[in-house]
């Protein structure tokens, strides 16, 4: 053992040597992108040397250290040139830094979730990576370069149907007989006001639906969600509409609701209509970010204009006027997800973009 492997072993650090994917993660708080290497990681570890660096990730990933950077001057025993797999603009200006100053033996690729048009700058990025991915086909319409559309996967067992009582909404010890919830940060672009509003009309007319809202506040947001509890407390619905702040275990919150609500007036992907529709949960969203792609109107859920509250409300008023509807559609959601958005699927379709890089060279 050489002592750069010792020194690996010791410190938990993966051998770079066994190291064809380097998955960095240049951002200290939790974000989506975040989650998706969380969740990813270990299914393309499975048949691909692959590591993460950088902050805010679980000690369960195989990871690169700092200290290990110079690793990247070197190629791998396969004799390929490393693939930097870079999904944020950091990322990206990092993967240059490293190969045009540092002379780092390796090759870069993007994934572009964003459905914008991008920055000059951020273009400029863009063109010099090796391989392109985006998210959705409508985030591809807004890149200008070769590429592929490789859509999210979802964690089927993170992500499951209820399997227990603790997984029934009745072991939440709230009232009602059917639960209605809205996951995610707190705040305008998320659309929480529009599910508040939505409630706020339909809950009285429906007095066993309970709707349960989870998420992070932060700082900068708290007005936001102290207006929100202010406007249910003027309703006198305190009781039925639950702001419960973040969660230990949001997993087991998708398999308590009988119906999900993403109503985001913009987003990146968007990854929480695919864990309720892989809990068994009925899904109406907003057409921001890929949900559009996702939800299949009339046999998953449904889905209206983003921002438009009125259309939100009148989507969710049938299920909760009929909860076998959404019983129904979440049957058929699982059964949608399990086929087109396992993390398998999403593993192999980056796996034949770094083929393909690998192979000009």
């Amino acid at each position: 053992m050489t002592k750069a492997q010792n020194r690996a072993e010791q410190s938990g650090a993966v051998d770079m040597a066994r190291i064809d994917v380097v998955a960095p993660n240049l951002k200290k708080r939790l974000s989506g992108v975040t989650s998706t290497i969380v969740q990813l990681v270990p299914v393309q570890a499975r048949d691909l040397g692959i590591a993460v660096c950088g902050p805010g990730l679980p000690d369960t990933l195989p990871k690169m250290r700092w200290w290990q950077l110079p690793s990247l001057l070197r190629r791998p025993a396969s004799g390929r040139q490393r693939i930097w797999h870079a999904r944020r603009n950091t990322e990206m200006v990092a993967g240059l830094v490293l190969r045009h100053i540092f002379r780092a033996r390796i090759r870069l690729v993007f994934t572009s979730a964003a459905q914008r048009d991008h920055r000059p700058f951020t273009k400029w990025l863009i063109r010099r990576m090796d391989g392109v991915i985006a998210t959705s086909r409508l985030s591809g319409r807004f890149l200008e370069v070769p590429h592929k559309v490789v859509m999210h996967g979802v964690d089927l067992e993170k992500f499951h149907p209820p399997r227990s009582a603790d997984d029934q909404f009745a072991a939440a010890g709230l009232p009602g007989k059917y639960a209605i919830g809205c996951f995610g940060r707190l705040r305008h672009s998320k659309g929480t006001d529009l599910f508040v509003d939505a409630m706020i009309a339909l809950l009285p007319q429906h007095p066993e639906w309970t709707a349960v809202i989870t998420g992070r506040v932060t700082a900068e947001h708290r007005g936001f969600a102290d207006e929100l509890r202010q406007r249910i407390a003027a309703a006198g619905l305190s009781e039925r509409i639950l702001l419960l702040g973040e969660v230990a275990d949001v997993a087991v919150w998708y398999r308590r609701v009988t119906l999900y609500v993403a109503p985001s007036r913009n987003e990146g992907f968007g990854l929480t209509p695919l864990e309720a529709m892989a809990s068994r949960t009925a899904v109406v969203a907003t057409d921001a970010g890929s949900y559009s792609e996702i939800v299949t109107p009339g046999v998953t859920g449904t889905f209206v204009a983003a921002g438009d509250g009125v259309a939100l409300r009148e989507a969710i008023r049938p299920y909760l006027a009929d909860p076998a509807i959404a019983e129904a559609h979440g049957v058929a959601g699982l059964e949608d997800v399990s086929r087109r958005f396992r993390l398998e699927n999403e593993a192999a379709g980056l796996r034949e973009v770094y083929e393909q890089v690998w192979a000009k060279g």
